[in-house]
């Protein structure tokens, strides 16, 4: 457990196991994307946002102060939001089923809802 001046963030944390196998998730679609789909574009952009997500987490375990804790949560969040934003263009050109859609972007919802909780209540403490 990682003390950052009275906020605490286990790394065996659930956000951290579900990140790093939402990554694992990212990297596999990406790969039936330029393999199968024969998409290297917009599967590159998802690669890249959605791997970052579970970089920036696993960082902020390690942060220098409760402020770089919050900060490295916020660009998670960020490419979250644009994780979703790349999952629902490959959607709607037809690259991912439904059903592949539904799945994983309920997963990136789930970081959105997960990350911005995080955040509100390390601000919050900021002044304890």
């Amino acid at each position: 457990m990682n003390n950052y001046r009275g906020f605490e963030l286990k790394n065996d944390n659930v956000i951290v196991e579900k990140s790093e196998n939402f990554a694992v998730r990212i990297v596999r679609l990406y790969q039936f994307l330029c393999d199968e789909k024969k998409e290297f574009i917009l599967s590159k952009q998802l690669l890249r946002c959605g791997t970052s997500i579970g970089a920036n987490i696993h960082e902020a375990t390690h942060g220098e102060s409760k402020l770089d804790f919050i900060h490295k949560l916020s660009i998670a969040l960020k490419e979250a939001n644009e994780t979703s934003y790349w999952l629902r263009l490959l959607y709607k050109t037809q690259y991912l089923t439904q059903t592949q859609f539904k799945s994983i972007n309920t997963d990136c919802k789930e970081f959105l809802k997960l990350l911005t909780s995080i955040i509100k209540t390390a601000k919050k403490n900021l002044d304890n």
